[in-house]
């Protein structure tokens, strides 16, 4: 079961997203990462809030956006510049962590003039670890007809994804639909179908010149140091950071040191 079926946009078609801003002052888009949502960055966007205006939205085919056939970057950076339009946010600040900094490349890079600044969360313009496609489907298999709650599912998850932490994650894509009955609110069926495009990142010709940092964790081999070569060469202003004890997700491993880190980037001078 795949969850409540949507309304399919056919490609190259926008789409409309679901977000929630906090605050007021220079605008930032939070973008999440692969079977994420806007709640993920609930926490930076409250730090962020007294000295900006932080939107996160749910990419499509997560959260509350609409499901798509299409699941690319480059749908993807348009659905982005129709939300940076349609609310008058550009150019803005656009953060991104694993998919979400792919997809925020691909917006600094096709329409530079939306972006003001970029900050890059642990992903490098290049292909990442294979291990989307194996939890996707990991949570097509669950059973959900046979689960009574999360606890239930979570117990069935375990033996194809041990660490309680990522199976934490995972299901916090698991919701009830209008009839009470457990549902995924993630397109798994296109996120299976395009794994192999999500963990790559497309040839692209153009630069972006803006400042950009490229924030990985300490401990994460998502960002490598031989990554550096083309960070360069599409990102000719960009810094290279790390935050050390930190994996993949840093922003959750260090908070503080995270948000420190991106205050000083989004509000140094250019």
């Amino acid at each position: 079961m795949l969850g409540p079926r949507r309304q399919a946009v056919s490609p190259p078609a926008a789409v409309d997203l679901a977000h929630r801003c906090d605050g007021d002052g220079p605008p930032v888009l939070l973008l999440h990462g692969l079977f994420g949502s806007k709640r993920n960055w609930r926490g930076v966007a409250k730090a962020l809030a007294p000295r900006h205006r932080a939107c996160a939205p749910d990419l499509r085919n997560h959260g509350e956006s609409p499901w798509t056939e299409a699941m690319d970057y480059a749908a993807m950076a348009a659905d982005l510049d129709r939300l940076i339009g349609r609310h008058g946010l550009g150019p803005c600040a656009v953060l991104g962590h694993s998919m979400g900094g792919k997809a925020a490349m691909m917006l600094a890079l096709t329409r530079p003039d939306r972006v003001g600044r970029l900050i890059v969360v642990d992903i490098a313009p290049a292909r990442s670890p294979a291990e989307s496609a194996a939890r996707a489907a990991a949570l097509a298999d669950l059973p959900l007809a046979a689960c009574d709650s999360r606890a239930d599912a979570d117990a069935r998850l375990a033996e194809a994804s041990p660490d309680p932490r990522v199976r934490g994650f995972l299901l916090q894509n698991l919701v009830r639909d209008a009839a009470g009955r457990l549902a995924w609110r993630v397109n798994l069926a296109a996120l299976d179908r395009h794994a192999d495009g999500l963990a790559g990142f497309p040839a692209i010709a153009g630069t972006y010149a803006g400042p950009t940092l490229f924030l990985g964790g300490g401990d994460s081999p998502y960002l490598r140091a031989d990554h550096a070569p083309i960070i360069r060469r599409l990102f000719p202003n960009a810094e290279i950071d790390r935050l050390p004890d930190a994996g993949h997700w840093v922003h959750v491993d260090k908070p503080e040191a995270f948000v420190a880190r991106v205050r000083r980037f989004l509000e140094a001078r250019a």
